[in-house]
């Protein structure tokens, strides 16, 4: 058996050298401490976290490239745009021909924005290693205030577990992004958002419900698709949720809704993996 850092690997008895994870099983009935081991093949999980991590690197390389080519046309059309404007500066122009220059300018910010949005995007699967401890009451108090949630919802906030160790971008980014669409999907001028959490095994168990309109039956895994808007009519090109799930699945958690929720609204829960306080120190 050999290992480099936490990489186990062991010799098959094809003679292939193939990737290995060990569990320990302690023997409670023994005369003295002993452990029974269980040698796994992890093969297939170590060529699935290969293929994935090529498919994030094509698709960061892919973006930016398009990025770069699909920018520079838009900027030439905005150039355009603004001389013809000022071309045209001494005429009074009818208001169909204003109001057409004005949404050419538009839909040019629009697509500058998608292009960031899908370098946003691109940039989420690639994992945080920044780790820190982190108390879960300033973690929504930072998220709340960032979500900039109007005086109008009423916040409630139950917490039930102790500090976790974990990136804490990412993390307070994904529930400011839930805190925020619970308002901005809501239906409502005013309502209500709960956030809690809970430990559930090796999970830290984020929860965020609201009182809204909550999500049309069917939509559930649609909603999280790149350019899906939860609610027609709402600001923004749909990148918010996809966004969030690729960041939180990236550091090996999960995110799902549920309609109706705790409240009657949307329920919107991460799973995040929980690392012991003792185990990060011990590294």
């Amino acid at each position: 058996m050999m290992g480099t850092g936490r990489d186990l690997t062991g010799l098959h008895r094809s003679g292939q050298e193939i990737p290995v994870e060990i569990a320990l099983t302690r023997l409670e009935n023994a005369a003295q401490p002993m452990f029974m081991a269980i040698v796994s093949d992890i093969s297939s999980r170590k060529r699935s976290e290969t293929a994935l991590q090529q498919t994030n690197a094509q698709l960061e390389e892919f973006t930016y490239v398009a990025s770069h080519d699909l920018r520079s046309p838009l900027r030439g059309i905005g150039d355009l745009v603004t001389w013809i404007r000022e071309d045209l500066s001494g005429f009074e122009l009818p208001d169909d021909v204003q109001y057409n220059f004005d949404r050419i300018s538009l839909r040019i910010d629009r697509a500058e924005q998608m292009i960031d949005d899908l370098l946003r995007y691109a940039r989420a699967g690639v994992r945080d290693t920044d780790m820190e401890t982190i108390s879960p009451a300033e973690l929504v108090e930072e998220a709340l205030a960032l979500a900039l949630v109007p005086d109008s919802f009423t916040i409630e906030v139950d917490l039930q577990g102790g500090d976790i160790v974990a990136p804490r971008a990412p993390l307070s980014t994904s529930l400011r992004n839930l805190i925020g669409n619970a308002v901005k999907h809501h239906g409502g001028a005013s309502g209500r958002v709960r956030i809690t959490m809970r430990e559930e095994g090796r999970f830290s168990v984020f929860t965020v419900d609201d009182d809204g309109q909550g999500v049309t039956p069917g939509n559930e895994e649609r909603i999280f698709k790149l350019f899906h808007r939860a609610s027609p009519g709402t600001n923004g090109d749909g990148v918010g949720l996809a966004f969030t799930r690729r960041m939180i699945n990236a550091h090996g958690g999960m995110v799902t809704v549920r309609s109706p929720g705790a409240l009657g609204g949307a329920s919107f829960e991460i799973h995040w993996p929980r690392i012991l306080l003792k185990e990060h120190e011990d590294e």
